[in-house]
């Protein structure tokens, strides 16, 4: 089965976002920024819309694509938190909401997400990560207390591109300390008591984690 042929098919049946969205889209990609990709789009908003979280954390704004995916199919009175650090990116989501009349329902913060994230406050609904990978494992404790129970985490780029599955010297150098921490933090979601995890091989591979309620989750 060639996995190639099959996203490209799937494309093919993709409509767009809107005007906004899609130009959005085809800048950011002929200026290599890294946003989602064209399939894991229309999966991310068929989570939210089957989720209908109030309140969404994203971790990673880059120029505001995903939010502004997000916050199309989010139900009415809900609001999007979105984590930004590079500052040359910033002044360019901000134009994005603005020109999407989404500036009331998504609040951009600047700053690097080890400290903002200490600095939010309640739980969110929906959280959706696409940031520096090798902080997702570092972050995953803070993360896990920011979710709500029953809140569902969403973790793009889990597969590397295929580097993964390969031995630690298959891989680059440049490349190890990545790879490493991702195997360690795929491997913490799917045995963790708190959360229950699928790999989704979509795009560079989405996990999904659901925060356990009940008994298991009081345990811990």
């Amino acid at each position: 089965m060639d996995q190639r042929r099959i996203t490209d098919y799937i494309n093919s049946l993709d409509m767009g976002h809107g005007p906004l969205l899609d130009r959005i889209a085809k800048e950011a990609r002929a200026d290599f920024v890294p946003i989602i990709r064209r399939e894991t789009a229309a999966f991310l908003q068929t989570l939210v819309a089957a989720v209908r979280p109030v309140r969404i954390l994203e971790v990673g704004t880059a120029v505001g694509y995903s939010a502004l995916l997000m916050a199309q199919s989010m139900p009415e009175g809900a609001h999007i938190t979105t984590i930004e650090k590079y500052e040359p990116r910033i002044p360019l989501a901000r134009e994005h909401f603005r020109l999407a009349k989404m500036e009331d329902s998504i609040t951009l913060i600047e700053g690097d997400a080890d400290k903002v994230l200490e600095q939010l406050s309640g739980t969110f609904d929906f959280i959706f990560m696409d940031a520096a990978k090798g902080q997702y494992i570092h972050w995953l404790p803070r993360i896990l207390e920011l979710l709500a129970p029953g809140g569902l985490l969403v973790t793009d780029n889990v597969l590397q591109d295929g580097d993964i599955v390969e031995p630690r010297f298959a891989v680059e150098r440049r490349n190890r300390t990545i790879h490493a921490r991702m195997r360690e933090y795929l491997y913490t979601l799917t045995h963790s008591e708190q959360m229950k995890t699928s790999i989704v091989p979509i795009g560079d591979g989405v996990a999904l984690s659901v925060k356990v309620q009940g008994e298991n989750h009081e345990k811990n």
